[in-house]
């Protein structure tokens, strides 16, 4: 009697990991689906953040190019010149003064 008892419930466990077994097949797929679905979102996310990071890049360059276009010396010259009518200091028009006393 007992080995029939021990034989049922050996069966009845087999007959469960086999239900667990069955029903896990579809769940692993639909995570399966789930994850690709996902992956591919992602990719295509950094790949709209990696077009617009080298959209970024290439103004940076234009801005950082436009600044030292703005900032050379000859064309500061140009505007103090034509603009504002300013000119190059003779040396009779430097001033040299010195202060003498306390410093505060």
């Amino acid at each position: 009697m007992k080995n029939k008892t021990k034989a049922g419930v050996k069966n009845v466990f087999l007959k469960i990991a086999v239900c667990v077994f069955v029903l896990l097949i579809p769940c692993m797929l639909f995570m399966y689906g789930f994850q690709a679905k996902r992956y591919s979102k992602l990719r295509l996310e950094i790949k709209a953040l990696e077009k617009k990071q080298e959209m970024l890049i290439e103004e940076n360059k234009k801005i950082v190019n436009e600044i030292s276009i703005l900032s050379s010396a000859d064309r500061i010259e140009k505007m103090a010149v034509e603009e504002l009518g300013m000119h190059k200091a003779q040396a009779d028009d430097i001033v040299r003064v010195e202060m003498t006393g306390e410093k505060k």
